[in-house]
C-alpha cells in the first residue's frame, strides 16, 4: 500500500508552532513525524494515542536516555496523520520510513536488486525472471539470493509443463484472427501452441497453477498428478506419451533432491533472525514451504545503536513483510517482537488468515533458529571486516607517492588548486579533492577572485588558499593530507606564506611545475627526482589535469555569459529583464539577432524591437562603440 493511499480521509494538524501543536495533538491512533529546522523528517513513529505518545519526548520528568536526548535536541517542528486503527498506523509508519529513510529510524539497507520468477497475469500467463515488481495482478516468487536456484527452478518448471516462451500478447480475439504462427518450441514437444488455439485457456491455466505450486514449494501434489498421469497414459497404451510424463517425474524428482528438508512436518514458515553490533545490524530470513529451505534473504540495517534486538528485529519484519506477497502461517523469530500483537493483527489482516509469532526456547525449531541467527552473526563479523579493509586499503598510486615524497602518512585526501584568467579578466580559481586516487567530485569548488586586480597568479594562488583553509578552521574540519597547487616554486612560495600565517605549516605542500613536470616541495631549491614511470607521478599529473580542466570550464562559462549579457545591454532600452525575456524566446543573442522585428516586438514592443533591429544592422565596428 503507497504512502498517497494512506494519506486520503486522514487529518492533519494545522499549521502552528511547536508548542501549540503539542497542546493541540489529537487522542487518537496515527503517526508523527519529527523534523529539524531545515524541515527534514528525522524521524517516524506510531501511536495508540498520538497526544500521549508524541509529549511523553518533550516531558522533563522523563528518564534521561542518550538516543531521545540526541533526537529531541533536534526537533524543531512535528506533523501528525490521524488514521482509523492502529494496524493502519503500522503501516503508514512502515511506508514512511521506507520513502524517507529517517536519521533516528532504524532502515533496512538492501540495495541490492534480487530476482524473482513472475507468473504474469494474462489470458495465457508467461514465466520468467525479472528484477521489478508491478502490482498488476501477477504473481511474484522470491526474491531468490542465488542466481543459480532462480535458473535452476526455472529450468525445473519449463522440463515439467510445456508453458509459451514467447511474447506474444495472446487474448481470444488474436488466437481467432490467427495473428501469430507456431513456432520451433510446439515442434520440439516444449509448448503447446496456445498461440494458434491448440491448448484451452482452462487447460493452460491448470498448468500454471501447477507451475506455482512447484515456485512454493508444493511438489508433493504435482508428483501425485503426474503419476496418475502416467498411469493412464500406460493404461492406454500411449506410451510415447507416458516416457514424457516419466522425464518430468524424474525432473521434479531432481529438484526436490536439491532442496534442504529442515522440517519433517513439512510445515510453512518463515525464520528470522538479526545479529546487533553498535549502530549496524545484520538480519537473515529464511523461507522453508513445505519443510524445505526455498532460499534465504540477507539484510543491513543502520541506525540500531541502543537498541534492543526486539526493537531492530521488529523493524526489519515491518519493512520485509511490507512488500511480501507469500506470507505464512508461522513466522518464528529470535525475540518478542516490541509490538507483538500489533504486527500479528496487520499480518493477518495482509495474509487473510492465521499467523503465529513463536520465539521458540527448545527442540527443532529452535535449533533451526540457531542456524539462522549463526547466519546473521557471520553476516555482520563480514560487513564488519569490509569496513575494516575499507578504512586499511590504500590504491598503490597513493603508496607509490608517499614513497616518493617522504610523507609521514598516505596522502589518502588531495586538494588541488589551479588559477585561470585572460589578462587578469574573469580570474577564477578551482579546486579538486581526489580521495583514495579517484575524483571526488561532490567536494569540487569555485573560486571567483576578489581581491587581485590583474593577471597576478601568486596573489590569486594566496587568496584562494586563504579563504578555502579559514573556512576550514573555523568549521573544525579535518587538514587534506597532501595540498597542491599547479605551477613552480613561485606559485608554491606564496601558497605556503599563507599556510604559515593560518598555522598549517604541518600540511604538506607541493607544487607541480607544467613544462618539464617538476614536483617542489617549499624550503627546497631543486625539483624532486621522482620517476617517471612512477605511478605516484601519474596521479599527480591527473590531479593536476582535472584542477585545469574543472577551472577552465568555469572561466569559459562566466565569460560566455558576461559576452552575452553585454551585446544585449549595449543595445539603448534594454534592460537585464528585458534581456532575459529575449534570450529565454529566441535561445541566444545569435537568436535574437537573426528574429524579425515583428517577433521580437512581440516581447518587448514595437519601438524597443526597432532599436534592436538597427544595433544588429550596424557593422561590427559601430556596434562595438554605441553608447
Amino acid at each position: 500500500m503507497e504512502v498517497s493511499e494512506q494519506m486520503s480521509g486522514m487529518k492533519r494538524v494545522a499549521d502552528l508552532s511547536l508548542q501549540e501543536k503539542l497542546e493541540s495533538l489529537p487522542t487518537k491512533p496515527g503517526v508523527y513525524q519529527f523534523k529539524n529546522a531545515d524541515g527534514k523528517v528525522i524521524y517516524v513513529g506510531k501511536a495508540q494515542n498520538l497526544r500521549s505518545r508524541v509529549r511523553q519526548y518533550f516531558q522533563a520528568s522523563r528518564t534521561s536516555d542518550p538516543k531521545f536526548d540526541a533526537l529531541v535536541s533536534k526537533i524543531a517542528d512535528t506533523e501528525v496523520i490521524v488514521t482509523d486503527s492502529e494496524v493502519e498506523a503500522l503501516i503508514l509508519e512502515a511506508n514512511l520510513i521506507k520513502k524517507l529513510k529517517p536519521r533516528y529510524n532504524v532502515v533496512l539497507k538492501d540495495d541490492k536488486s534480487y530476482p524473482y520468477i513472475v507468473i504474469t497475469n494474462e489470458p495465457f500467463p508467461r514465466v520468467f525472471v525479472t528484477r521489478r515488481i508491478v502490482r498488476d495482478g501477477s504473481r511474484y516468487f522470491g526474491p531468490y539470493t542465488d542466481v543459480k536456484t532462480m535458473r535452476f527452478a526455472l529450468k525445473t518448471v519449463r522440463d515439467i509443463f510445456m508453458i509459451r516462451s514467447c511474447n506474444y500478447d495472446l487474448t481470444e480475439e488474436t488466437i481467432a484472427k490467427r495473428k501469430y504462427k507456431l513456432c520451433l518450441d510446439y515442434h520440439i514437444k516444449k509448448c503447446e501452441g496456445p498461440c494458434e488455439g491448440l491448448v484451452s485457456r482452462e487447460h493452460y491455466n491448470n498448468m500454471i497453477d501447477n507451475v506455482a505450486r512447484v515456485l512454493r514449494g508444493k511438489t508433493d501434489e504435482v508428483v501425485g498428478m503426474l503419476e496418475r498421469e502416467m498411469q493412464e497414459f500406460a493404461g492406454a497404451l500411449r506410451f510415447e506419451e507416458a516416457a514424457r510424463v516419466r522425464d518430468r517425474l524424474r525432473a521434479l524428482t531432481v529438484y526436490n533432491e536439491k532442496q534442504k528438508v529442515v522440517d519433517p512436518h513439512r510445515q510453512d514458515r518463515d525464520v528470522a533472525a538479526v545479529a546487533v553490533k553498535g549502530d549496524t545490524a545484520a538480519g537473515v530470513i529464511f523461507k522453508v514451504r513445505d519443510g524445505k529451505v526455498l532460499g534465504s534473504q540477507n539484510f543491513y540495517l543502520t541506525n540500531t545503536n541502543e537498541k534492543s534486538e526486539s526493537e531492530v528485529l521488529q523493524g526489519m519484519i515491518e519493512r520485509y513483510y511490507l512488500d511480501a506477497d507469500d506470507l505464512p502461517s508461522e513466522i518464528v523469530v529470535s525475540a518478542p517482537l516490541e509490538d507483538s500483537d500489533l504486527v500479528k493483527r496487520w499480518l493477518e489482516e495482509k495474509r487473510g488468515g492465521t499467523v503465529s509469532l513463536i520465539v521458540p526456547k527448545a527442540g527443532e525449531l529452535h535449533k533451526l533458529l540457531g542456524l539462522v541467527r549463526r547466519n546473521a552473526e557471520f553476516l555482520l563479523e563480514e560487513y564488519e571486516l569490509q569496513k575494516v579493509k575499507r578504512g586499511e586499503f590504500v590504491p598503490h598510486s597513493v603508496r607509490a607517492l608517499q614513497r616518493d615524497l617522504r610523507l609521514t602518512v598516505p596522502p589518502r585526501r588531495i586538494e588541488c588548486f589551479d588559477i585561470s584568467n585572460i589578462h587578469g579578466s574573469d580570474a577564477v580559481a578551482s579546486l579538486v579533492v581526489f580521495v583514495d586516487g579517484k575524483p571526488k567530485k561532490s567536494e569540487y569548488r569555485n573560486f571567483k577572485i576578489r581581491t587581485v586586480k590583474g593577471p597576478d597568479d601568486f596573489a590569486s594562488m594566496q587568496e584562494v588558499i586563504e579563504r578555502r583553509y579559514s573556512r576550514l578552521l573555523q568549521e573544525g574540519s579535518t587538514a587534506p593530507d597532501l595540498i597542491m597547487v599547479d605551477g613552480g616554486k613561485g606559485q608554491l612560495s606564496s601558497a605556503k606564506e599563507v599556510l604559515v600565517k593560518l598555522g598549517l605549516l604541518h600540511v604538506p605542500m607541493i607544487g607541480l611545475a607544467k613544462r618539464l613536470e617538476e614536483v617542489f616541495i617549499p624550503a627546497q631549491s631543486e625539483a624532486v627526482n621522482i620517476p617517471r614511470t612512477s605511478s605516484g607521478l601519474r596521479l599527480l599529473q591527473a590531479i593536476r589535469d582535472e584542477a585545469h580542466r574543472f577551472a577552465v570550464t568555469y572561466h569559459r562559462k562566466l565569460r560566455s555569459k558576461r559576452i552575452l549579457q553585454t551585446e544585449l545591454d549595449l543595445v539603448k532600452g534594454v534592460g537585464k529583464a528585458r534581456a532575459t525575456e529575449l534570450l529565454e524566446a529566441f535561445g541566444s543573442v545569435q537568436g535574437v539577432k537573426f528574429a524579425t522585428e515583428e517577433q521580437i516586438a512581440e516581447i518587448v514592443g514595437p519601438k524597443v524591437a526597432a532599436k534592436i533591429v538597427e544595433y544588429f544592422a550596424l557593422p561590427s565596428e559601430e556596434t562595438a562603440t554605441s553608447p
